[in-house]
């Protein structure tokens, strides 16, 4: 049975070898500002069950997003339009912060918050330029089921 024991001296090793790090070199990067983005596209996706809102550079990189749930919504209230106007603000104040200004829409979905989303990012302070509507639409549908034989 061989134990091993620890001996002080092997503690102050292991201070010594983070001590470079608390001397000068630079281990956790330091925030820096972003580069500010004057017109994006803004992203809402509306259902029955949820409202979604991402805003996204030219290049289509996402700065700001928000949802029903993460504003606090759940259940049925997550559908409504109130629900959706409080995302809206929240992606848009977000986008504003980092210099958006303009922005094209383009909505997805039949749910009940797609008008009042729009509402709340132009009252957010950004220009919306274009809405378009991206709304998938089944040009023949899904194949039916058999026939059912009694």
């Amino acid at each position: 049975m061989s134990e091993e024991i620890k001996t002080p001296e092997a503690a102050p090793a292991a201070a010594d070898a983070a001590a470079p790090a608390a001397e000068g070199e630079a281990v956790a990067k330091k925030a820096r500002p972003g580069k500010s983005i004057p017109a994006g596209i803004a992203f809402i996706r509306s259902t029955f069950n949820n409202t979604q809102v991402s805003i996204a550079d030219a290049r289509g990189g996402v700065i700001a997003w928000s949802s029903s749930g993460k504003a606090g919504f759940k259940g049925s209230r997550k559908s409504t339009a109130f629900a959706a106007t409080m995302v809206a603000q929240d992606a848009a104040k977000t986008a504003v912060a980092k210099g958006m200004h303009e922005c094209e829409v383009r909505m997805q979905g039949a749910g009940a918050g797609r008008e009042s989303a729009v509402r709340a990012i132009q009252s957010a302070g950004i220009r919306v330029t274009s809405i378009t509507d991206c709304t998938p639409i089944p040009h023949n549908g899904c194949r039916p089921r058999k026939r059912r034989r009694v």
